[in-house]
């Protein structure tokens, strides 16, 4: 069973995601700011991070790179996940080391197909 982290300010959209990836037979861990989802990488190394973009305490973009600056998680594949879909959001989301980035709202097929294809690749 693959893990997931699930990095989400919005405790609704953070618990829907948790509901569907469980659903579909992944082991999910959650967190709520980038401070945490720090933390939690660090304790999990989960398989695939799913991570907003606009939070307190510390923004997706920040949370990206310092993960893949950091030799033990640098491997581990990350999703952006946000509101934030112009041009530029996306590449800076690429540019910090994201391996996919997907707007909101979307399609739960559309999540678990980038999960499927970056858990393959790695």
């Amino acid at each position: 069973m693959s893990s997931v982290l699930v990095v989400e300010d919005s405790a609704t959209q953070r618990q829907m995601i948790a509901d569907f990836l469980e659903g579909n037979d992944f082991q999910v861990t959650v967190a709520s700011n980038g401070k945490e989802a720090l933390e939690r990488v660090q304790n999990t190394c989960p398989d695939v991070v799913i991570l907003d973009v606009l939070m307190p305490q510390m923004n997706g973009y920040e949370v990206c790179r310092r993960i893949k600056k950091t030799p033990i998680t640098q491997d581990i594949p990350v999703i952006m996940c946000s509101a934030k879909t112009t041009e530029v959001d996306r590449y800076w989301g690429m540019k910090v080391g994201a391996d996919a980035y997907i707007g909101k709202p979307f399609e739960q097929e559309e999540l678990i197909q980038a999960i499927a294809r970056l858990l393959r690749e790695n």
